[in-house]
């Protein structure tokens, strides 16, 4: 299986969030965390992000 990562700046456009808004819901457990890249490197699947921004979208218009 093949997986795209994203990098931070890629994560706040698809998102429309800020880094600390990100962070502060990763916290909470109200966004999908990030995995290392080694060092200080972080990214987030492609697919992790998207869904999360799907299920935001259908929430927000009442689930139809």
């Amino acid at each position: 299986m093949s997986y795209k990562i994203l990098k931070l700046p890629t994560v706040k456009e698809l998102t429309a969030l800020s880094r600390s808004t990100i962070y502060l819901r990763i916290s909470r457990g109200e966004f999908p965390a990030s995995i290392s890249l080694g060092g200080r490197a972080v990214g987030w699947l492609e697919e992790d992000i998207i869904r999360w921004r799907e299920l935001r979208i259908e929430e927000s218009r009442g689930a139809e």
